[in-house]
């Protein structure tokens, strides 16, 4: 929202009525004195205090010959249409005897434009807001920054009927930047951020929700090692951020992202302690690592990327030729695919070997369980034709044989 202030000095911006009420005086002269601000593409009006109607008046502009073109002497005031910036300069009005009646230092410029805001915050307890101008006024220019709580207590209503508006506190040391301290990470602000200039002022309310602002420092002191006797290992340490208060209830997770150095593609995994084996780099090359953190309970953004560090895993000196040419070929054949941007998702990151155990558990399980199967089917075959032999046997062989197994006194 844009305004001009007419009267320069005696007027009042009443930004209470988009936050509560309050009020910011405009100075005068904004400590330059014996300047007129004036605004591009329109009529400015010199006056010419000493003037006298009985007298005539003569004006001219220090440093050029005549005035701007089109510009004329009413009632003792000189006026310049449709100002454009080769107006800027120092004009001065004389009277009948050329003496001299008023100076006066002509600025041209813009009203304000709306400005551009955003807000972070780097911890659960302040955050900050940041803005640019949206317009080149040509003038100077300051900034007005406040807030207000948007869902307040029955005791903050009593406490504060102006609706607890504060202060976004500046900093001179970091212009364009101001700061909320102590705020509740689970309450919402309303953010005014006005831009003030001598001819007039320009708003940007902005609503702010801690989480969903939230956006840690990256993480420190970055340490990646090598292992020893692990050629395809390294050690991976990091701190949390120092900006981040050591507060067991509000933790944070990160993210490790690492290659080779002669390949663009990166290996992204997650975790949420403060160091990671990695488990499939490759033996003898420089690898680079970086890791990002973010609020535990995925509140928020990522922080940016920590510096980065690097290492290189210990040659397996056991190695054949053969594999070493085998990884050669991988790699060169890696380094032609396309650069990726980072999988967010964690990879499968388990050991080789382990897999190789697996396997071959698997095998030995399998190769016993069909032995039992193939034994438990021979014994079947095997009973099911001794019962077939028995039933084929000729009768009189069955009689035969009973008769010679009995006594001789039985057969007489």
């Amino acid at each position: 929202m844009r305004s001009s202030i007419p009267g320069l000095g005696r007027v009042m911006v009443f930004l209470a009525a988009a936050l509560a009420s309050a009020s910011f005086a405009i100075p005068e002269d904004w400590g330059e004195e014996g300047v007129q601000y004036g605004q591009l593409g329109t009529d400015v009006t010199l006056p010419c205090p000493g003037f006298h109607a009985s007298s005539p008046v003569r004006w001219r502009r220090a440093g050029a010959t005549a005035l701007p073109e089109g510009s004329a002497i009413q009632q003792g005031s000189l006026v310049l249409p449709s100002a454009s910036l080769a107006f800027v300069g120092a004009y001065s009005c004389h009277g009948e005897d050329s003496g001299l009646l008023h100076t006066v230092s002509l600025r041209l410029g813009h009203l304000p434009g709306v400005p551009f805001v955003s807000c972070r915050a780097s911890d659960y307890e302040n955050f900050s807001c940041s803005w640019t101008s949206s317009v080149e006024t040509f003038l100077p220019t300051r900034y007005i920054t406040t807030y207000r709580k948007k869902s307040l207590t029955g005791e903050e209503k009593r406490r504060n009927r102006n609706g607890h508006v504060g202060l976004c506190l500046q900093d001179p040391s970091r212009p364009g930047t101001c700061t909320v301290h102590r705020s509740e990470f689970w309450s919402s602000y309303r953010l005014n951020i006005t831009e003030v200039n001598p001819l007039g002022f320009s708003y940007r309310l902005l609503d702010v929700t801690m989480q969903a602002i939230i956006k840690p420092d990256p993480p420190e002191d970055l340490v990646v090692e090598p292992i020893p006797l692990a050629p395809r290992r390294l050690h991976v340490s990091w701190k949390y951020p120092s900006s981040w208060p050591k507060e067991p209830h509000f933790q944070l997770r990160f993210r490790l992202q690492y290659r080779p150095v002669i390949h663009h593609s990166w290996s992204v995994v997650e975790t949420v302690n403060l160091s990671e084996v990695i488990t499939d780099a490759f033996a003898g090359l420089e690898h680079v690592v970086q890791v990002s953190a973010k609020d535990f309970l995925d509140a928020g953004n990522w922080s940016e990327w920590s510096a980065e560090a690097r290492a290189t895993p210990v040659r397996d000196l056991a190695s054949t030729a053969s594999e070493e040419t085998t990884t050669d070929a991988r790699l060169e054949s890696l380094a032609e695919v396309p650069s990726q941007a980072p999988n967010p998702e964690p990879i499968n990151h388990s050991d080789p070997l382990e897999k190789m155990a697996v396997l071959v558990s698997l095998g030995i399980f399998a190769f016993f369980i069909l032995a039992a199967v193939l034994v438990i089917t021979i014994l079947i075959w095997l009973r099911v034709r001794k019962h077939g032999k028995d039933k084929t046997k000729p009768s009189f062989l069955v009689a035969a044989t009973h008769l010679r197994a009995l006594p001789k006194a039985q057969i007489l």
